[in-house]
């Protein structure tokens, strides 16, 4: 009979949390100096390259649920670090003078961040990082 952990370490969707899990703790401490989460610092960098996103675009750009992005949006403003301006119905975003300010800080983290998986995972990161955006597409349909 087989054994449940070699079941488990063969199953792409315990082997694709337990990565997640994995670059998360290492996105955490390397997004640490900012003050901000990955996610939150992802939203702001997103948004600032694209000043006037709105938040469905948003959404897409990053993969993200709408409702996980307006979450993100909402603190984002709360701290001052995102505008939203209404136009009729739609919501426009960019990031204030303080959120441009963080900009470098956030770009040093995301520099960190690569740095550390491509300590542990050589050029493979990179490798790998291209395989899992792919399988995504794949597994949502975009590509066949």
């Amino acid at each position: 009979m087989t054994e449940p952990a070699d079941l488990l370490h063969h199953c792409l969707y315990f082997t694709a949390n337990s990565l997640g899990r994995s670059i998360t703790r290492l996105a955490e401490e390397a997004f640490r100096p900012t003050g901000l989460s990955p996610s939150h610092a992802f939203v702001l960098m997103t948004a600032a390259g694209s000043p006037g996103i709105g938040p469905g675009d948003l959404a897409a750009k990053l993969a993200l649920a709408p409702s996980t992005v307006t979450r993100f949006v909402d603190a984002l403003v709360a701290k001052g670090l995102l505008s939203r301006t209404a136009e009729g119905r739609a919501a426009r975003l960019a990031a204030t003078p303080a959120g441009l300010a963080l900009l470098k800080g956030i770009e040093k983290s995301w520099k960190r961040l690569h740095r550390a998986y491509s300590d542990v995972l050589g050029p493979d990161g990179d490798r790998l990082a291209a395989d899992i955006h792919a399988a995504c597409r794949k597994l949502e349909g975009e590509e066949g």
